[in-house]
């Protein structure tokens, strides 16, 4: 088992306790990564990013693509012989990227952003709005537009937003994630 002293152990502890995973038990099987759909995406692999973790190296791997790329489908879990739940793990750790402002000129950070920003409004995604608002955000408006333009022909890709029962509850429920990591974190 690796020590730490000092800020590294106090990283790696918080990680541990504001996830409830013992990240200290991962002993870097590699299983996580072998099972992982978006492993091949990201700059760490999931089994290098609990050793980023292990390590105590918060700057290092709160300015990491993978925290972003990370799908929280929960293969890793599924696979993890220690049972460490590593999406949740992600989870906290793009939390606290946000809280630090190491997440600002990560791509998909930024498509997160609209994504989540987009269910929050319509109760679920729009997908032709995140379209135009990513390509806005990233420059390169006209990018996809025939592509949009042939899905929305065929009627792949809706012009409106979505209506759907239930989406003052939605905001309800970011409203209130909102409030509670302001309190935890404000």
């Amino acid at each position: 088992m690796l020590v730490l002293s000092g800020r590294g152990q106090e990283f790696a502890n918080r990680v541990s306790l504001e996830s409830g995973q013992p990240v200290q038990q991962c002993y870097q099987c590699g299983k996580c990564t072998a099972g992982c759909p978006a492993a091949s995406f990201m700059d760490y692999a999931p089994h290098q990013v609990i050793h980023l973790v292990q390590l105590g190296l918060e700057e290092v791997v709160l300015s990491c693509r993978a925290i972003w790329v990370c799908t929280s489908c929960y293969t890793c879990t599924a696979r993890c012989p220690c049972r460490i739940e590593v999406a949740r793990i992600m989870d906290i750790l793009r939390a606290r990227a946000r809280r630090k402002g190491l997440h600002r000129g990560q791509r998909a950070a930024l498509f997160a952003d609209l994504f989540l920003d987009s269910v929050r409004r319509h109760g679920r995604l729009h997908e032709l709005e995140l379209g135009a608002r990513w390509g806005l955000s990233t420059g390169q408006p006209w990018r996809e537009a025939d592509l949009a333009a042939g899905l929305v022909a065929k009627r792949k890709l809706r012009l409106r937003p979505p209506r759907i029962k239930g989406v003052e509850e939605v905001r309800r429920i970011f409203r209130e994630a909102a409030r509670l990591e302001e309190g935890e974190h404000g």
